[in-house]
């Protein structure tokens, strides 16, 4: 059995504190001393892990936050077989995490994009790869003939899905993801039928 070192696991802690911390309030309202708070990790743990401070400690926890949420929403995806039980499941996982969160959490991402300015193109970069990847893995779910417009439905769902976070954040209701999730199951079944 592999044991992880106590320095793999304060650097994880790390990454995790962030994630939290990203998911709650963006960019800025993950600073350096709250990442420690939350982790419980030493002071200097953040310059050794984390050289170039905060946007590198930001765009890492990004991307360890952009695998998980792949996996997710895969498994998730994978748990249907027609494409409007696919869309159905996707939106329902995506509905009970922000309900476990208390309405306190949304996507990372989409949280600390609002945060955006010339000074964190590595941060917008990670943005950017990880809605990337959920277009890619959504796509693969859907029997859209059309390349590209798989790729279109696919970016309207998470854009519906990272619109539903904002909105049920705001609401403190999933009501905007069900109602999202109905409309684009009636779209994902039409397109799959009009598939040769």
């Amino acid at each position: 059995m592999a044991t992880t070192s106590p320095r793999t696991e304060t650097k994880t802690r790390m990454l995790d504190a962030a994630i939290t911390l990203l998911r709650r309030s963006g960019f800025h309202g993950a600073g350096i001393n709250e990442i420690l708070d939350v982790s419980g990790a030493p002071k200097g743990s953040m310059y050794h892990f984390f050289p170039h401070g905060k946007r590198q400690i930001a765009s890492e926890a990004i991307t360890v936050y952009a695998q998980r949420v792949v996996t997710y929403m895969d498994a998730s995806l994978a748990s249907a077989t027609k494409p409007a039980d696919k869309v159905h499941a996707l939106f329902r996982a995506v509905a009970e995490r922000l309900e476990r969160a208390e309405y306190r959490q949304s996507c990372a991402a989409g949280t600390t994009s609002l945060d955006l300015d010339d000074d964190l193109e590595a941060v917008r970069f990670a943005i950017v790869s990880m809605f990337s990847d959920c277009v890619d893995v959504i796509s693969r779910h859907f029997a859209i003939a059309d390349r590209r417009r798989r790729r279109s439905f696919a970016g309207l769902v998470l854009t519906a899905i990272e619109g539903g976070y904002i909105r049920g954040r705001a609401e403190r209701s999933t009501r905007a993801l069900k109602d999202a999730a109905a409309w684009l199951a009636e779209i994902a079944e039409r397109e799959a039928s009009a598939a040769p």
